[in-house]
């Protein structure tokens, strides 16, 4: 909803001589789909709704758990890279601006390591419960 205003406003500003035109409302928009994509990218990992390939016909659900950590691990490998080079990516970005804008750049660079820590912090809830499933100590 938010990503709404930036983009209207320089559609607006383009055909019409309604408003000025204005430069950042683009490096704005671009920014907030980054953010966006970033949040729906920790819902999905929350949710676990990213798409999952189907091999075998209805395994077990100690099968399935089994699969699923397997699962989690490499999405964790993809969580603890965002981690990594996310902080490298901020400090790279800590005192500068973006041209147009003159937004900090970090607010925009530090979520790729807020997606990777939500990542993990989700995967870990994920692994308790197939780990829980795989035990019998919760209902599969």
């Amino acid at each position: 909803m938010v990503l709404i205003v930036p983009v209207t406003m320089q559609i607006v500003s383009r055909y019409t001589d309604l408003i000025p035109p204005y430069i950042w409302t683009e490096e704005l928009a671009r920014f907030l789909f980054i953010w966006m994509i970033m949040i729906g990218a920790m819902v999905g990992v929350r949710e676990m709704a990213h798409f999952n390939v189907d091999i075998w016909r209805q395994p077990s659900p100690r099968m399935n758990a089994a699969l699923n950590l397997v699962t989690h691990l490499c999405t964790l490998v993809f969580a603890l890279v965002f981690v990594v080079a996310g902080v490298e990516f901020t400090r790279f970005a800590l005192y500068r601006i973006s041209e147009l804008a003159e937004l900090p750049l970090w607010t925009i660079h530090v979520a790729w390591p807020l997606t990777g820590l939500a990542w993990i912090v989700f995967l870990g809830e994920q692994v308790a419960d197939e780990i829980g499933v795989l035990t019998g100590r919760l209902p599969a």
